[in-house]
Order: C-alpha cells, then sequence, then structure tokens
C-alpha cells in the first residue's frame, strides 16, 4: 500500500461540501428522507440521530468512525440506489476538470464506468482490486484520498 487509509472524518451540523453528499445518499439508502443538498443541516442532524437511535451507537448527531462504519453499503457491479450514488458522488468530488460531463455519472447504476473507476482508484492506492466498494475503500474515498 503506498499510504495508509486515512481514518474516516468527523462530519456534523454546519458542515458543507465533501463528505456530505455521500452522507446524505447513504443515509437515503438507509430509509431516511434527506434532500441531497451537502449542506448538513437540521435535516441531515435528525436523520443521523435517528440512524445512530435505530443502530443503537451513541445518539450525538456527528458522523464519526462508527457511524460511518454503520452507514455503509456494499456496492459492486449490478448494485444500484442511493448507496451507489454515494459512490459515484465521490468520484464526482474527484473530477477536477470542472465539468461534471466529464466526470462519472451519478445515476445510482453500478456498471463498467462506475466499476473500471472504483478499480483504478483501488490500484492506485494499493489496496484489494475487486470492484467491490466495502468498508476499505468507502472508508478511503469518504476521507478524501487522491481527491488532489
Amino acid at each position: 500500500m503506498s499510504e495508509p487509509i486515512q481514518p474516516w472524518p468527523l462530519v456534523s451540523k454546519g458542515h458543507e461540501g465533501h463528505p456530505v453528499p455521500t452522507l446524505q445518499y447513504l443515509l437515503r439508502a438507509r430509509g431516511h428522507t434527506v434532500a441531497v443538498d451537502g449542506i448538513f443541516g437540521p435535516q441531515t442532524e435528525s436523520a443521523v440521530r435517528a440512524f445512530q437511535t435505530a443502530k443503537h451507537l451513541g445518539v450525538d448527531g456527528i458522523v464519526g468512525p462508527q457511524t460511518w462504519n454503520a452507514l455503509i453499503i456494499g456496492v459492486s457491479e449490478g448494485s444500484t440506489g442511493d448507496a451507489v450514488r454515494g459512490v459515484q458522488e465521490e468520484f464526482q468530488f474527484r473530477n477536477l476538470s470542472g465539468d461534471p460531463s466529464l466526470g462519472l455519472a451519478i445515476d445510482g447504476i453500478f456498471g463498467p464506468k462506475t466499476d473500471a473507476a472504483v478499480r483504478g482508484f483501488q490500484k492506485a492506492l494499493g489496496i484489494a482490486v475487486d470492484g467491490i466498494v466495502g468498508p476499505v475503500t468507502w472508508r478511503a474515498l469518504i476521507s478524501g484520498m487522491l481527491s488532489g
């Protein structure tokens, strides 16, 4: 591995931008109704607290390692839905062109382009290249690794 995988970020009310949209997609994938607007406001905090309560975690409205680990959903080629949108959001965050049409589409379909992006990311990090977004790949994505 070229460098150790960074720790999960702490995200809480007032945060804006990365990785808040991914958090919001993961909350939606877990059945919580939140807008994906990149702003950790009252609606997102309420959903985080409800999720923490349901999972018997410490209820503080702060998304740290335990909450991230409970939130993530393993996805791979053929998966669909908001968890896939979260992965795609991470690659759009890394799209330095400034043109969203040049990045990976956020369509919720884990097809060949998403698979290629995941495998390329895994290879660049020196972790197992399996095309599966599991705990290590999720943590690397959400922590902002290789985001330039």
